[in-house]
């Protein structure tokens, strides 16, 4: 049976497209528009993203930021599978593709210049979607070391190594075929490491930002 059919293709089209549109919705330049009149990539790292919300507003913007950038990740998930069941494509799982256009626009968004975030938290609300028991491993892990190193950046950085090892175990031992979730944990991760780049080159060089110090550092 071909799985890439005319049917697959512009299910693939109209799930990335919508996905895209959903991811371009910058949460952390929306929030710091309407909470305090100002554009929170003019500060800090110059990223839209929850952590430079968090530094340069406080909790409670932070706060919503994390819910609007987490809860896209998990719409464009669903609303890619919708795509593909109402125009009969079953033998692949839209969600991929939405997960992955849905980072991309919060990563390059529409709307605001194509200057985003790095897609943490939207790549969370992906991954629970696709697999839940990865995002659970991730998160009781994850947790508990960002309060340990105190550092937000490495977290994260240790989560896109894990992810691809969680994915390939959690498939091992529950017997679903790895092949499209190993992909997509590798892209995602591969992709997360070079927008922390930065951020690694100041781990290296013993200079990134740690919770507590000026909100004005970079991170």
């Amino acid at each position: 049976m071909n799985t890439f059919t005319p049917g697959f293709w512009i299910a693939a089209g109209a799930a990335a497209l919508a996905a895209y549109l959903i991811g371009s919705v910058s949460f952390a330049v929306i929030v710091s528009r309407i909470g305090a009149q100002d554009d929170v990539r003019n500060h800090g790292s110059g990223n839209a993203g929850m952590t430079n919300i968090l530094r340069n507003y406080g909790k409670k913007m932070a706060a919503l930021t994390a819910v609007g950038d987490f809860g896209k990740g998990v719409v464009a998930v669903a609303l890619g599978r919708i795509i593909f069941l109402l125009l009969g494509v079953t033998a692949v799982d839209g969600g991929y593709i939405a997960g992955f256009f849905a980072l991309l626009g919060h990563l390059f968004p529409l709307y605001f210049g194509f200057k985003g975030g790095k897609g943490v938290l939207t790549s969370l609300g992906v991954v629970l979607m696709l697999n839940w028991k990865v995002f659970l491993l991730l998160v009781v892990l994850l947790v508990p070391v960002v309060f340990i190193v105190k550092i937000v950046s490495l977290t994260v950085i240790i989560g896109y190594v894990l992810f691809p090892i969680f994915t390939v175990a959690v498939d091992h031992f529950t017997g679903r075929p790895f092949g499209f979730d190993l992909l997509f944990a590798l892209l995602l991760s591969g992709l997360g490491a070079f927008m922390h780049r930065e951020n690694i080159k100041r781990l290296l060089n013993g200079t990134e930002y740690r919770f507590g110090q000026d909100k004005n550092k970079q991170g």
